[in-house]
């Protein structure tokens, strides 16, 4: 049986999409399902349900999926164990992280580790972070590095290193600005644009309010920083974005009630040993300081 189209039918199982796991996997849309086919015939086996462009799986496709997985997990883990046997830093490593991380806290430690570590092959997936969390668990990522848990997960290890400071943001012209000391009840009368209640980040908000009697009242949500930043310059609402964040187009508020961070860093499952690769990325993180802006 070949790897490679297992690799393509468990992408296909997860995404539901030939065209989405043919993106992961780098590979073209016949290509996908040139290995799908090669598999069901080698099992003679229908794996999956096509029915008005919806994919889904057979009975057989469900049976087979998590013995695919463990497979491929097998071979990966032999391939490790390998790689540490001679000390070489190399191999496939997957990592989970989100977009504001990934935009701007990973790129100059990733730089310096793929040129130390050529022979390391990044499978980098962006997501959001609670959803990194529990890829990690189930054994599909082998780090996340993301906004950390606000309380312990059972089986997740987790490392600070960066304490992301946050602060409360509107635009140029916003209202709020024109109260002299504005306070969480001034806030709370006015719109809000926040991260999905879902989020590490919303709760953290949503938390610190509630301890002084108030909720957000939430115009819109999004899970992407970047476009948190945007609707809060056009005037939407005010948020509640990393400091590093801010520039000409926000103004910050000073509300003492409401002074917040997160902490943003490592993940991972403590049952897995890790790989050399994965190892050295975490030694790669250690060099950034803790609390850096």
């Amino acid at each position: 049986m070949d790897l490679q189209d297992l690799a393509a039918f468990i992408a296909v199982a997860e995404s539901g999409s030939f065209s989405i796991a043919a993106t992961q996997l780098h590979l073209t849309q016949p290509a996908i399902s040139k290995r799908v086919a090669s598999l069901e015939t080698q099992l003679d086996r229908k794996l999956f349900d096509r029915v008005a462009r919806r994919v889904s799986l057979t009975e057989a496709g469900r049976t087979l999926l998590p013995h695919a997985r463990a497979t491929l997990r097998t071979i990966e883990e032999g391939k490790r164990a390998l790689s540490q046997m001679e000390g070489r830093v190399a191999g496939r490593l997957s990592i989970g992280t989100s977009h504001h991380i990934g935009l701007h806290r990973l790129p100059p430690a990733l730089k310096r580790y793929t040129q130390r570590y050529p022979d390391v092959d990044l499978d980098i997936h962006f997501m959001d972070s609670e959803v990194a969390c529990h890829e990690v668990l189930a054994g599909k990522l082998e780090l996340a590095i993301v906004t950390l848990p606000l309380q312990p997960m059972p089986h997740l290890r987790t490392r600070l290193v960066w304490h992301d400071p946050l602060a409360v943001v509107v635009a140029a012209d916003h209202p709020l600005l024109r109260i002299r000391k504005p306070g969480l009840a001034d806030l709370a009368g006015h719109p809000a644009v926040l991260p999905d209640d879902s989020t590490y980040t919303h709760r953290i908000i949503r938390a610190a309010m509630r301890d002084h009697g108030f909720e957000p009242h939430v115009r819109l949500a999004s899970n992407y920083m970047e476009t948190l930043k945007m609707l809060v310059a056009t005037g939407l609402g005010w948020s509640v974005l990393p400091a590093s964040m801010v520039d000409r187009s926000l103004r910050t508020l000073r509300i003492p009630q409401l002074t917040l961070s997160r902490e943003l860093g490592l993940a991972w499952h403590e049952r897995r040993e890790l790989s050399t690769a994965a190892g050295a990325l975490m030694q790669e993180l250690e060099r950034e300081e803790v609390g850096a802006e």
